[in-house]
């Protein structure tokens, strides 16, 4: 892990970066320390080449990983935080994008930005530990080839609730109707309106991923019953309320799930997947074509496929890498928690989230206005 690594062994920038025209990077692990092997030249920043934007979810960075790479390449990254794929979306299509040179949208959103232009094809001869990822996050339907997108993080999407409380707790999103005057004002669902309107899809028997307007209108409607007992969607905001115990229960990403029960051992918090089933999300890194640095670009997303680094942030910060080399050599505990890498019973009762036509993309978002403004 990096930051065991004594000073002697950190590369200056000059080390990393001799020049404009100097390759950039691949990353790999040698003995005890780092190593930097050429792969092709370096293309000219089109910003400040000592600073990289990137454009994450909250969870995804913290101020140890930020600094390793600053000691490593000299190069500062500058992370902002959106909480879901249609508020980042919505910032890069209003010209804001243009300032980052790495942005970690979901699964289906990569398959959106694609075809919308958004996204640099990828150069696999820049990137190290690309053999590492999992099978099964290789060559997805979102992205065949991985040629625009590198994944990062995956889980599942659930319910984290207070099991002092809430007990028997849910087992699955039927029981938020079934129990909606105890949950009322105590419950909160994600600011997603696919994995909202999802939720109340499979609650009816159906697909996330339906195109049928009928089914697609029987979920709005299931949820404006629920909607009274609703405190808030919000992809973050529930967490300091559910520890407060103002809040009974929260539709959650297990990641988030896992990292709040392990920093939080004195309370009796619970994450559990619906048996009726749910998504099976994956979040990537990716490079749009207004990146203003990319060399630094590849260089992050080098400096996060090596194991040692998945390990760490793993370790810290608890979501599940799709790193095969990082996976075996994390402690136990980990490998074999069931909410962080869900066994195949859980795995096969999920669905990932596809792109569907535009004109059900429309109702969706139709519903989903009606749902949240009023």
């Amino acid at each position: 892990m990096l930051s065991t690594i004594p000073s002697s062994t950190s590369l200056t920038r000059r080390q990393f970066l001799r020049a404009s025209s100097v390759a950039l990077i691949g990353f790999g692990l040698s003995g005890c320390g780092w190593t930097l092997a050429e792969v092709r030249p370096a293309t000219q920043p089109r910003g400040n080449k000592d600073e990289l934007y990137i454009y994450t979810w909250s969870s995804y960075v913290d101020d140890p990983l930020l600094e390793d790479f600053a000691t490593l390449t000299g190069i500062r990254v500058i992370p902002d935080i959106f909480n879901s794929n249609e508020t980042m979306l919505a910032s890069f299509q209003a010209g804001k994008g243009a300032i980052y040179s790495v942005i970690y949208p979901s699964d289906y959103k990569v398959a959106e930005m694609i075809e919308k232009g958004f996204l640099s094809e990828l150069d696999s001869s820049r990137l190290i530990g690309l053999d590492n990822i999992l099978p099964k996050f290789q060559n997805p339907v979102y992205d065949p080839g991985n040629r625009h997108s590198i994944p990062i993080s995956w889980g599942t999407t659930g319910l984290l609730y207070d099991a002092d409380t809430l007990n028997p707790g849910p087992e699955d999103w039927r029981y938020l109707w079934e129990n909606q005057d105890k949950l009322d004002r105590r419950i909160t669902l994600l600011d997603d309106v696919r994995e909202v309107m999802g939720a109340a899809l499979k609650s009816l028997g159906y697909s996330y991923n339906t195109t049928n307007p009928d089914e697609i209108r029987q979920a709005y409607e299931k949820l404006v019953k629920l909607k009274p007992a609703i405190t808030a969607f919000t992809t973050d905001a529930w967490k300091e309320r559910l520890l407060a115990g103002d809040l009974y229960l929260a539709m959650v990403y297990s990641a988030d799930a896992v990292r709040l029960i392990k920093e939080n051992p004195g309370l009796n918090l619970k994450y559990t997947v619906p048996k009726s089933g749910t998504s099976l999300w994956s979040d990537t890194m990716v490079i749009p074509k207004t990146a203003p640095n990319p060399d630094a670009a590849y260089a992050w997303i080098n400096f996060m496929l090596q194991p040692a680094i998945a390990v760490d942030v793993t370790e810290r910060l608890y979501f599940a890498t799709p790193n095969q080399a990082a996976y075996d050599q994390l402690p136990a505990p980990l490998r074999d928690d069931r909410s962080l890498f869900p066994p195949n019973e859980i795995i096969e009762i999920c669905e990932r989230i596809i792109p569907v036509t535009p004109e059900a993309t429309e109702l969706y978002d139709q519903y989903w206005t009606k749902l949240t403004s009023s």
